[in-house]
């Protein structure tokens, strides 16, 4: 490295030139979500047209590979002729320039969901091969780019009366890590844009399964709402929902569209939208909502005495249970950052705070069986809340000497006494658990080192099982008991982690474990309090990067990705035996640290009960026939054994 530092070492990118050397600041990330929002900013653009009035159909076509897409829609088309400052086709300047666009308050646009004028030459940049074909002015144009570089002028192809964009990219295998699009996802999405846009249909065209989805829906977001409850199985506890609208001409003609329902579910459902663009970070105007809704029933069940005595109500007790859809459109929209997941308009907050507290107040006192089964449900939720703080405070871990005599020697046990923050990570090996224990957070992370292979608890009988020494510790850190003995409420740790070497031993030992806790700890599996830590196989180094790969195969993208970008890249690469070669700063980064980390929930879903039980019996049950017949049935899809 120099130490040479002037002028000379100043680089300046142009044109395109950012997007590919820094495309998640572009478009987030290079995985799928960066592969899908190339879509979104294309099909984004299309739905500008329709919520201003100038479309009311779009196609989207899935080719049969898999990867590559077209968006057709029936609106205006992008302009073709000279830009008068660029002195080329505004077409060339919108798909290979940074920040251009009709968006930027000129008045083509009312509202807009593209707003920072780089959706359309991002996917440009990002793509190995895009075509823009435009018909206007009774023409059809056309001009076909790679990586961002035109290949020719605008050329005219035929005359044709219709208006409209359409769009085929092909993202660049060069950028992505895979480049293979996902009908479900991009389907899901569409759909909702027809909720969101009353009067436009989409037709979507999956040629990789030859199926057709049209999707139209004039009721908006009530629409939506009533898929919400559905896909959730909730039920309403009031026989209407509550939708409304406001659109006020003295804020540049701000529209806000709000439905919402109180139902039997223990948590509360938001889904918002700034302009058509799903807000999955919420923003400025879900919080608004929120304060509104909370202002209106707090102020309705004040007025009707309502709240017992020695109950606390809370926010969080009048959310219980709410489903609802925010919808907002702007005519300048602030998101933060370009894949606009969060909305920061601080003025649509007070807005929609005041209309939602007025409108929903309003509809409980005019709908006296609706306020009151609402409020009904809320007081039952503050009750229960208060309830379960009460018993929290009961079940207090570790509060008599002879408690904690009982507990495995070897535990490192953490310093809370809260459950409900505390975990324990079950690790293999006293080396591993030295790393674990020196690398921990204290106060949150208690560790207990496993010696070796534990029993195969499907094999052994009941009685061996709880002599195991090994299992025995596990009962006991644990707290909750075993058998008729097993109780929920004394579970000294809201998380139960195996974390075992990134290897095939580890996961054996993970396996054997879980079958454990499948056959006599079951209920812990059933409320999701076991996890499987992620721990890193590789650490890669490149430079002063460092990136961590979870197998061979994740291994393989991350450098085949850094070849692409630079080809002379030179690797050092450290494949970890154990988690006792990790220094214990390293594992708590990668494994330990809650804002880092990656875990795996286990869960045994309803539908998959009689499967997860025959394939548990068949790998580690009494029968070796069963796993003789899978070994031979499986034994050529194995690349190699990690012995």
């Amino acid at each position: 490295m120099s130490t040479r530092y002037d002028a000379s070492q100043i680089t300046v990118l142009r044109g395109l030139e950012p997007v590919r050397k820094r495309p998640a600041m572009y478009i987030g990330s290079t995985d799928s979500y960066g592969l899908h929002q190339l879509l979104w900013e294309i099909v984004d653009n299309a739905v500008d047209e329709a919520i201003n009035g100038f479309a009311n159909f779009i196609q989207v076509i899935l080719h049969s590979d898999g990867h590559s897409a077209t968006v057709i829609d029936n609106g205006r088309g992008i302009p073709v002729d000279l830009h008068p400052e660029e002195k080329i086709s505004a077409l060339e300047v919108i798909l290979t320039t940074l920040h251009s666009g009709g968006k930027f308050g000129q008045g083509s646009y009312r509202r807009s969901g593209g707003l920072h004028g780089v959706g359309s030459s991002v996917v440009n940049a990002l793509s190995s091969e895009l075509v823009a074909t435009i018909r206007r002015d009774g023409l059809c144009y056309q001009q076909s780019y790679q990586r961002g570089v035109p290949l020719s002028e605008v050329q005219v192809v035929e005359a044709d009366p219709q208006t409209g964009t359409t769009i085929f990219f092909r993202p660049d295998p060069q950028i992505f890590e895979s480049v293979e699009f996902d009908p479900e996802l991009i389907a899901e999405r569409l759909e909702t844009k027809t909720y969101l846009t009353p009067g436009l249909t989409i037709l979507f065209e999956d040629e990789t399964s030859a199926a057709t989805h049209r999707f139209l829906h004039t009721g908006g977001i009530a629409d939506l709402l009533e898929r919400s409850i559905a896909r959730y199985k909730a039920h309403l506890i009031h026989p209407d929902k509550i939708t409304i609208v406001s659109e006020n001409g003295q804020t540049n003609g701000t529209r806000i569209e709000l439905a919402l329902a109180w139902t039997d579910l223990t948590e509360e459902i938001t889904q918002s939208f700034a302009n058509g663009i799903p807000t999955l970070a919420g923003g400025s105007h879900e919080v608004g909502f929120r304060d509104g809704v909370a202002e209106a029933m707090m102020s309705y069940l004040k007025a009707h005495d309502a709240i017992p005595r020695g109950v606390d109500v809370k926010r969080s007790d009048i959310r219980e249970g709410l489903v609802a859809v925010v919808n907002v459109l702007l005519s300048d929209p602030q998101f933060q950052g370009q894949t606009k997941d969060k909305l920061n308009n601080p003025e649509i907050r007070s807005q929609i705070s005041a209309l939602a507290r007025m409108e929903v107040e309003r509809y409980m006192h005019r709908n006296q069986s609706t306020g009151g089964a609402v409020a009904t449900r809320i007081i039952q939720a503050s009750r229960a809340r208060m309830a379960s703080r009460a018993a929290t405070k009961e079940v207090r871990r570790k509060t008599t000497v002879s408690h904690r005599l009982n507990l495995p020697g070897k535990l490192a046990d953490c310093s809370s006494t809260d459950p409900q923050e505390s975990e324990i990570f079950i690790v293999e090996g006293d080396s591993a658990g030295g790393s674990a224990k020196q690398g921990r957070d204290r106060r949150t992370q208690a560790i207990l080192p496993l010696r070796g292979k534990v029993l195969n608890a499907l094999q052994a009988s009941e009685g061996k099982v709880l002599q195991n020494k090994e299992l025995n510790d596990i009962v006991s850190a644990l707290g909750c008991g075993i058998g008729k003995q097993f109780s929920e409420a004394n579970l000294r740790y809201g998380r139960i982690i195996l974390l075992m070497d990134a290897d095939s031993d580890g996961h054996h030992i993970s396996t054997l474990l879980l079958a454990f806790l499948y056959c006599y700890l079951r209920p812990l599996i059933d409320h999701g309090y076991v996890f499987i830590a992620q721990p890193p196989l590789y650490r890669i180094d490149v430079g002063k990067e460092t990136h961590w790969a979870l197998d061979d195969a994740q291994k393989e993208r991350i450098v085949k990705r850094i070849q692409r970008k630079r080809q002379d890249a030179k690797f050092v690469i450290q494949r970890f035996k154990g988690l006792g070669e990790m220094m214990p700063r390293t594992l708590f980064e990668t494994t330990l640290d809650p804002t880092r980390r990656r875990l795996l929930r286990v869960t045994i879903p309803p539908d998959q009960e009689q499967t997860s039980h025959q394939t548990i019996e068949s790998l580690l049950g009494k029968d070796p026939s069963q796993r003789f017949r899978f070994i031979v049935e499986n034994a050529s899809l194995v690349d190699e054994l990690d012995i």
